[in-house]
This record gives structure tokens, C-alpha cells and sequence, in this order.
């Protein structure tokens, strides 16, 4: 499944904030993370994140789509949307 996530490098700490609605009204999901966004550690970061989350291996999670963005789209494999939705709260 795809998910779209709104990150926040150097956030001051990971954390998972639950689903807001962007500009056109689509559902994103918004998490932070402590580390940098230079040479793709923000990025490790939010994987490991949404991995740990989720319950799932950090190789299920890996960004599809936003690498330099705030805005990424994540693929997760071996989940549905309803039962990320459940594992997100």
C-alpha cells in the first residue's frame, strides 16, 4: 500500500502525530523525526519510524516517491490500508 507522509526533520525527537488533510484535502500523515535532512538521514530515520510503528521489517517500508520533499510517499508491503489506518491509531 501507499502512504503519504509529511515529514519534519530535526523535530527534536521521532514521534508519529497522526493524519492531517493537505492543501487539497487528501489525508497525509504527519511525523517528525530528530535527525537532519542531509546525505538521507531524515529519511533512514522515517523508515525505521513507520517500521517500528507499523510492526513491520524496515525493508517493508521504503520510500517510493519525496526523497528531497517534506512530502513522501511510502510503499509498505504486506499491510492493507484499513490495517495501517488500525496500527496508526
Amino acid at each position: 500500500m501507499k502512504l503519504a507522509v509529511r515529514l519534519t526533520p530535526r523535530g527534536g525527537r521521532d514521534a508519529v502525530e497522526g493524519f492531517v488533510q493537505d492543501e487539497a484535502g487528501r489525508p497525509v500523515l504527519k511525523a517528525r523525526v530528530a535527525a537532519p535532512p542531509v546525505e538521507g538521514e531524515a529519511n533512514a530515520a522515517l523508515v525505521r519510524l513507520i517500521a517500528k510503528t507499523l510492526d513491520v521489517s524496515r525493508s517493508a517500508v521504503r520510500i517510493a516517491s519525496g526523497d528531497t520533499a517534506r512530502l513522501k510517499i511510502l510503499e509498505i508491503d504486506g499491510l492493507d490500508e484499513a490495517e495501517v489506518r488500525r496500527r496508526l491509531g
